[in-house]
């Protein structure tokens, strides 16, 4: 037997050396499938609770900013046809009161409200209800629809606002917030990511703006000129309008507007309007009573691979100078046709609505940078912004209240001729020589109150429409004998 000893005292050692060998082997292959190249490395996520994001605080700052605006337009008066004479009815018949409502948000703490044009457009009495269900009549300051923004006011005093947020610095799948009153359901906010920015929307029948008209079947194409907007898959619809857009800090990154849809209700994109845009609005307004528009005076393209391979261009980054406005501000700064636009202000511009925006910022007379590329070569000029020019619409300031737009003499309307003819707002029409006016047939004291369906209440607004208009122009009105009239001109 302890013969037998060292032999099995033998074999333990050989046992756990075999073992020990074959554990380094197998841990030595392990390693080496790890590193081989063909097998994809693993990434592992820490999903811990700091990397979610968290609504509550731009949620409960801001739901108490926004508010509920109704609108109430009068029924507007059927004339009596034959057909009244066997039914009873004799006279002018009245139609039912219209209502419709939207959203605002409260941007100034003594009662100052932005909200969208189509919400309050035609409108002959607003009211706002704020978050805590005090209600005010609305008085409405000021509007572009070129930009779809207006101002109203309430008298009311230390109000919640937000501060408006820095549109320019949106990151694309950035979080952000939609409050409003989608189908009158008060105080709704909605979750979702910056989609795209500097967005336009096609001119089709399917991209409408958001207001309580689909629900009356109505088709409805918007014609923005300013077409730069802020596109998100937040959930968006009819009465959202003139709501807020707001990052997760709780500021203003911009106004809901619009959504893409087929049947008018939401389905996957909604749009608002830059709060760079909206702000300067309502700083325009406010400062001004309108809006001061400025201009480069360039006619642009957007470069696409077509067009690089055409023109020989490097790439496609920034906007193709097709044309430039002979004695404009880009001509006087020397921008040359053929030049590629970058940039504006240190703000790079990939697209026709990215320079909108940019430009759209600024007033006439400010002074800007630009960055074009010229002969592949990168060059920044200063340019002084213009307002517009006034060879295009034939129009010359009078005086400080007067404008000659087509030969005639217009101005805003005052109060005792819009009582007496029954209207909210209108531009009087002084005196009719040759132009375009005498042509069509308008004629001295007449009132012009719509111009290609927008509300116009001073001669600004009417040079805006011009702004971005084609063709023609309709103009809505009337005389003291309170016939509604339309009349057509061509540019």
């Amino acid at each position: 037997m302890k013969r037998n000893l060292p032999i099995l005292f033998l074999s333990v050692i050989i046992s756990a050396l075999t073992a020990f060998g074959v554990v380094k082997i197998s841990d030595t292959r392990t390693v080496s499938i790890k590193n081989n190249e063909s097998v994809p490395p693993v990434y592992k996520v820490n999903l811990s609770e700091q990397l979610y994001p968290d609504f509550t605080f731009a949620a409960e700052n801001a739901v108490s900013s926004v508010v509920h605006v109704q609108v109430t337009k009068k029924g507007s008066e059927r004339a009596y046809s034959i057909f009244d004479f066997f039914f009873g009815y004799g006279g002018q018949m009245p139609s039912p009161r219209q209502s419709s409502s939207g959203s605002g948000v409260i941007v100034k703490p003594d009662g100052y409200i932005v909200t969208n044009n189509h919400v309050i457009d035609g409108a002959d009495e607003i009211s706002v209800t704020l978050y805590n269900k005090k209600s005010y009549t609305a008085k409405l300051i000021g509007s572009d629809p070129v930009t779809d923004i207006a101002l109203l006011k309430i008298e009311a005093e230390n109000l919640p606002y937000l501060t408006f947020g820095d549109s320019d610095a949106l990151r694309l799948g950035e979080w952000v917030l939609a409050i409003g009153n989608p189908y009158n359901l008060t105080s709704t906010i909605t979750a979702g990511i910056v989609s795209a920015k500097a967005r336009n929307i096609p001119g089709e029948s399917s991209w409408s703006p958001d207001n309580f008209n689909f629900n009356q079947g109505e088709n409805i194409e918007p014609q923005f000129k300013i077409e730069s907007f802020i596109q998100t898959d937040a959930a968006v619809n009819p009465g959202n309008s003139g709501g807020a857009l707001v990052n997760t800090r709780g500021e203003l990154i911009g106004i809901n507007t619009a959504i893409a849809s087929r049947t008018g209700s939401f389905t996957g994109y909604s749009f608002a309007v830059p709060s760079s845009i909206a702000k300067k609005v309502v700083e325009d307004i406010i400062d001004f009573g309108s809006v001061q528009r400025a201009l480069l005076g360039i006619t642009m393209v957007d470069i696409t691979g077509e067009l690089a391979k055409e023109k020989n261009l490097l790439d496609t980054k920034g906007v193709y100078i097709v044309e430039v406005s002979k004695g404009g501000a880009a001509d006087k700064a020397g921008i040359k046709p053929s030049d590629i636009l970058i940039s504006v202000n240190g703000n790079k511009v990939n697209s026709i609505p990215a320079v909108q925006e940019q430009i759209n910022k600024f007033r006439p007379g400010d002074k800007i940078s630009v960055e074009i590329i010229r002969d592949g070569k990168e060059k920044e000029l200063k340019v002084l912004l213009d307002k517009r020019t006034p060879g295009i619409a034939g129009l010359k300031s009078i005086d400080s209240e007067n404008i000659n737009l087509f030969g005639a003499r217009i101005r805003k309307a005052s109060d005792e001729l819009l009582k007496k003819y029954d209207l909210k707002q209108g531009i009087e029409v002084v005196s009719v020589e040759e132009g375009k006016f005498k042509s069509a047939g308008i004629r001295p004291g007449f009132v012009i109150t719509h111009v290609n369906q927008y509300p116009v209440r001073e001669p600004a607004d009417i040079l805006n429409i011009i702004e971005r208009s084609r063709r023609s122009l309709l103009i809505e009105g009337q005389y003291s004998d309170k016939t509604v009239l339309y009349y057509g001109i061509g540019l």
